[in-house]
């Protein structure tokens, strides 16, 4: 009886193989096997350079979450997606990524919230907005410069976008279309609602007040304001006007 003849250029190949997996689902192991050797934390600054929280803040959040630092834990027990959930709860935070990278070192980055509106309402809340209209603190490592409003504000709640008739929703449809427009946005700095809910704009030059009034038609009003200032201030001069109303439709009313 002929016997097959072996093909060993197949049987090596295999082999090989065999080898190759066992070799990975080993380091794989001990991969898993082994400790957090060090947690680095990144955080991306804001525009402006600065950082309302740090490195500390955020290992705090970390060992009050987990009651202990992270360090030294095997890597197989660590809950990735619940530290970045931890992490995520910070109001400071927009995002948070965390890995472990070389040297089984785990990897913290985080993304800062962008503050555009700081509020000062007549109840002593003090806190910012950011582009999203999530809530911000107030932070002690800095101060960010960005358009202030006071006044007669409706207090914050997370659904206040959702609201049909509310200061606060206005009040952050107005930044945002102010913020959107590259004059407005470098020429306002404060935005007042009085006890009748009219809005009252604060530029940077001048001692005048802009009564907006209420948001309806607000980008009639503001073009109307943008025409006063191009054609008519330039005659009148800067400090000529104590008061500029656009409340009454197609006019701007100005008083000395």
């Amino acid at each position: 009886m002929r016997l097959p003849r072996l093909r060993y250029g197949r049987i090596s190949w295999v082999f090989f193989l065999l080898i190759t997996a066992l070799i990975l689902l080993s380091a794989v192991t001990r991969k898993k096997n082994s400790f957090a050797s060090a947690t680095n934390v990144e955080i991306e600054p804001l525009e402006n350079g600065e950082k309302m929280l740090g490195d500390r803040d955020v290992r705090q959040n970390l060992l009050l979450a987990f009651g202990n630092t992270l360090e030294g834990t095997e890597l197989a027990d660590l809950e990735i997606e619940r530290i970045e959930r931890v992490l995520e709860s910070d109001p400071f935070v927009k995002d948070a990524e965390v890995y472990v990278g070389q040297s089984n070192a785990l990897q913290v980055s985080i993304r800062q919230r962008e503050p555009i509106l700081r509020i000062l309402d007549n109840t002593g809340g003090n806190y910012y907005l950011d582009k999203n209209g999530a809530k911000i603190p107030v932070s002690s490592l800095h101060t960010p410069r960005v358009l202030v409003a006071t006044g007669n504000i409706a207090p914050y709640t997370a659904d206040f976008q959702e609201k049909r008739r509310n200061t606060l929703k206005d009040l952050f449809v107005l930044t945002r279309i102010l913020m959107d427009d590259p004059i407005w946005s470098g020429f306002i700095q404060q935005i007042h609602v009085n006890n009748a809910n009219e809005f009252i704009l604060v530029p940077l030059v001048g001692d005048q007040q802009i009564i907006l009034g209420s948001t309806k038609n607000i980008e009639d009003k503001l073009r109307r304001l943008k025409v006063f200032y191009e054609e008519g201030m330039p005659y009148s001069g800067w400090r000529a006007y104590k008061t500029i109303s656009l409340k009454y439709n197609g006019q701007v009313v100005c008083r000395k």
